[in-house]
């Protein structure tokens, strides 16, 4: 068995990665990526099934993956532009008010035709080595923010305190890839 190990026998690069690098990214809107300041690679799971034997049960990997939320943090700019686009994103998607707030987030502005591909956008988080080059990239495919957090003002605080606003996606699969 050990014959068939494809594993590296020597590690050749004794450099860590550090996790001031990365750059996150959203296709369809950019405002809210430039700023970002935190993003995790979430968890997957494998699911397992249990293969019975007179003499104990026994754990077989199963054929479902499960992924967790997407997670960023970001800057909320001056003006709450790439806040407002992800609450008016996550509005859109439940319509609370009309109907027409779903039909302004699946229409194209441009030419008025309906595209309910709108509701999802695809996202990139790409992993930078410690001389900030592009090394990996996880691929997140359909995201929609299903949470954004709140803005607590304070006019009782002595200090400029700058907003950070965090959104969460859920997405149908993420792809991690290697860039070297």
């Amino acid at each position: 068995m050990a014959g068939n190990c494809s594993w590296p026998s020597q590690i050749n690069n004794r450099n860590f990665l550090s996790g001031i690098g990365f750059k996150f990214n959203i296709g369809r809107y950019p405002k809210v990526d430039f700023f970002c300041n935190t993003a995790r690679i979430p968890e997957i799971t494998l699911g397992t099934a249990t293969q019975s034997s007179y003499l104990k049960d026994v754990e077989v990997p199963g054929d479902k993956i499960s992924y967790g939320d997407l997670s960023i943090q970001f800057l909320v700019d001056e003006n709450m532009e790439n806040y407002r686009i992800v609450h008016d994103w996550i509005t859109g998607l439940g319509f609370p008010e009309t109907t027409q707030q779903f039909k302004d987030l699946t229409t194209d502005k441009l030419d008025g035709s309906k595209e309910l591909q709108q509701q999802f956008a695809d996202g990139t988080l790409l992993i930078l080595n410690s001389n900030f080059n592009e090394i990996a990239k996880v691929k997140f495919l359909d995201m929609f923010p299903v949470s954004i957090s709140s803005l607590d003002f304070d006019a009782t605080s002595t200090d400029v305190n700058y907003f950070t606003a965090q959104a969460t996606f859920k997405y149908t699969v993420y792809q991690l890839t290697s860039s070297v």
